[in-house]
């Protein structure tokens, strides 16, 4: 039996199940393996995606407007779009980004514009861009707003 790696096992499991080292996440765009600066891995960022997300639909919208996300389901995600661009377009995170230690950086190192923020807002209320990444752990929204997640 040969052993070389398999078609399949590039295919199915990755190219690192395959023996091929690719590096840690970020070490492309030049970002520590560990600590703060690193990129923050999918825990984190779901996380700070579930908190801010019950805080915009029981916090503000039941709460504070009074409207329950069942009679009007779009009211959540308006008022999620509009807390994630105000705080990321002008601090770099929302509420749930600080709770889980994380930030939106723009590819320099700062916060990013509000124009990159807006489109990234977007594409994260479509959720598939999210849910498609690369090896740095950057979604569609990332890339396309060039920015990254980094812990803090």
């Amino acid at each position: 039996m040969s052993k070389e790696p398999r078609w399949t096992q590039t295919w199915l499991g990755g190219v690192r199940s395959a023996g091929i080292d690719l590096g840690h996440p970020g070490e492309r765009l030049g970002l520590p393996e560990e600590g703060s600066g690193s990129t923050a891995g999918w825990g984190r960022r779901i996380g700070a995606l579930v908190i801010d997300w019950l805080i915009c639909t029981w916090g503000i919208t039941q709460a504070i407007l009074g409207i329950a996300p069942a009679q009007s389901p779009w009211v959540p995600a308006l008022v999620f779009a509009a807390q994630y661009l105000v705080l990321v377009g002008f601090l770099g995170q929302t509420f749930g980004h600080r709770l889980m230690n994380i930030r939106v950086a723009a590819m320099d190192g700062g916060n990013p514009r509000l124009l990159p923020v807006a489109v990234r807002t977007i594409l994260l209320l479509l959720v598939v861009p999210a849910l498609v990444f690369d090896r740095d752990q950057r979604g569609i929204h990332d890339r396309t707003s060039n920015t990254v997640v980094v812990r803090v």
